[in-house]
């Protein structure tokens, strides 16, 4: 007997990056989900909690459970419900939700500035030598109209 595909989210049979498209910017525990499934593919709320917890930070199950189910309502994630488990899948590219996350942090905390976000960058005591001639390489670049 053939199972039928019981996909649920806004967009689960739509375009990847809808949500994107419609200025959906993820907040940080939303964006650590995201960074987990974009990693490890589709996962159950089990692997994605467990994964939260040995990364970053000790949070109930029931806790993540809930943000993956509002996520999905949002269109963040879409949830396949063929297995006995359900599966999370993201709704949202990387690349672009991690420059809308971006811009938002640019916004808020400088102005829309990235000369400011650069000079604290460089001014702060955490960055690299490595990091410095990395930045250093991109301005010589883009200096010189690569």
């Amino acid at each position: 007997m053939k199972r039928e595909s019981k996909q649920k989210g806004a967009n689960a049979g739509a375009g990847k990056d809808l949500a994107a498209k419609v200025g959906l910017i993820p907040a940080k525990s939303e964006v650590e989900v995201l960074k987990i499934l974009w990693k490890d593919g589709p996962s159950t709320v089990r692997h994605v909690h467990d994964t939260l917890v040995k990364e970053t930070k000790s949070v109930q199950y029931t806790s993540t459970l809930k943000l993956m189910q509002v996520m999905t309502e949002k269109g963040m994630l879409s949830r396949d419900e063929t297995p006995m488990k359900h599966i999370y899948m993201p709704m949202l590219e990387e690349q672009k939700t991690m420059a809308l996350v971006l811009e938002k942090f640019l916004h808020s905390m400088y102005n829309g500035s990235i000369s400011n976000l650069l000079v604290a960058f460089m001014a702060n005591e955490k960055t690299s030598k490595k990091e410095l001639q990395k930045v250093k390489a991109l301005l010589d670049k883009l200096e010189k109209g690569e």
